[in-house]
């Protein structure tokens, strides 16, 4: 397979270890280089949370004993991730990412979109210059029928949804089918923090909260991204009839590198999407299978 050159842009500090790491492990493996891009050409950084762990119990705001771990054992990135992690950043790219403002997609093969949870992760989300280069890759052509390669995951795919084509005024993902983080999964972490574990940042979880007089779950990852669709069914949740479906929804498995039964990954043509952090291994490699996917077809599919 020849080398390409795959884009990751990252906010200045909030995204998902696992996200952005197994990604980034993943793609280099298959012989692909990966790009970092940041909003000023400075490094970024993680969601020390997911890192760590610490401060995602109910005694992580005390000093000496925020170090203990029993909620955040289960809430931060796997081992496998950490040390994904820690790999990625000792790399020059990683250290010496592009700014956005200096980027054509046309110097590029593919978009990868990672996600996450926290506040910081809003200026990566709304930034038009991000969107408009996002834009810029569903509209190049990579044949005569699909457009280059991109792929979203959790709130990544809600700035896939921000993004309109110039062609259609629309977003990007209308007319297209995806997934992304859903209301489930962010409310069941949500609730979990905000009762029994960071109940002093009750909003941790939640990257925008509803203001007054919204609809429970407007400000969603899920419902934000079904708003920018053609109509909700184009969102796709894991169905009844899937196999391992309770494995898939439980909230709590995540896919491995040679475990997929957890996952769930749609992919609409040249563009893929996945849930969250449980996804990214299945992702990554579905990606890698895309880039290399010479068919002339647009297929619609999921696993």
């Amino acid at each position: 397979m020849p080398k390409k050159k795959i884009l990751m842009p990252l906010p200045s500090y909030g995204f998902d270890p696992t996200e952005a790491s197994i990604s980034w492990k993943i793609i280099q493996a298959a012989g692909h280089e990966v790009v970092f891009a940041t909003v000023d050409g400075n490094r970024a950084y993680a969601d020390k949370l997911m890192i760590s762990g610490e401060g995602l119990d109910p005694w992580g705001f005390i000093p000496i004993i925020r170090k203990l771990k029993a909620i955040g054992l289960l809430l931060r990135a796997n081992k496998d991730a950490r040390e994904a992690y820690q790999q990625m950043q000792q790399t020059s790219a990683f250290l010496q990412p592009l700014n956005f403002e200096h980027i054509s997609a046309q110097d590029f093969d593919g978009l990868l979109l990672p996600g996450g949870h926290d506040k910081g992760m809003r200026p990566y989300l709304e930034n038009q210059t991000l969107q408009q280069l996002v834009a810029e890759f569903f509209e190049l052509s990579e044949d005569d029928i699909r457009h280059k390669p991109v792929a979203a995951v959790c709130h990544g795919v809600v700035l896939a949804a921000r993004s309109i084509s110039k062609k259609t005024g629309r977003s990007v993902l209308y007319g297209r089918k995806t997934t992304a983080l859903t209301w489930s999964q962010e409310k069941t972490a949500w609730n979990l923090t905000r009762y029994f574990a960071r109940f002093w940042d009750p909003l941790y979880y939640r990257t925008y909260a509803e203001a007054p007089g919204e609809p429970n779950a407007y400000r969603s990852v899920e419902h934000e991204v079904t708003r920018a669709l053609e109509q909700p069914e184009d969102f796709i949740s894991v169905a009844t009839t899937s196999s391992d479906y309770k494995l898939k929804t439980q909230n709590i498995a995540r896919d491995s590198g040679n475990d997929s039964r957890p996952a769930w990954v749609v992919r609409d043509g040249n563009y893929l999407s996945a849930r969250w952090p449980g996804d990214v291994h299945t992702f990554a490699q579905s990606f890698v299978k895309l880039l290399d996917d010479k068919e002339k077809i647009s297929p619609i599919s999921s696993a």
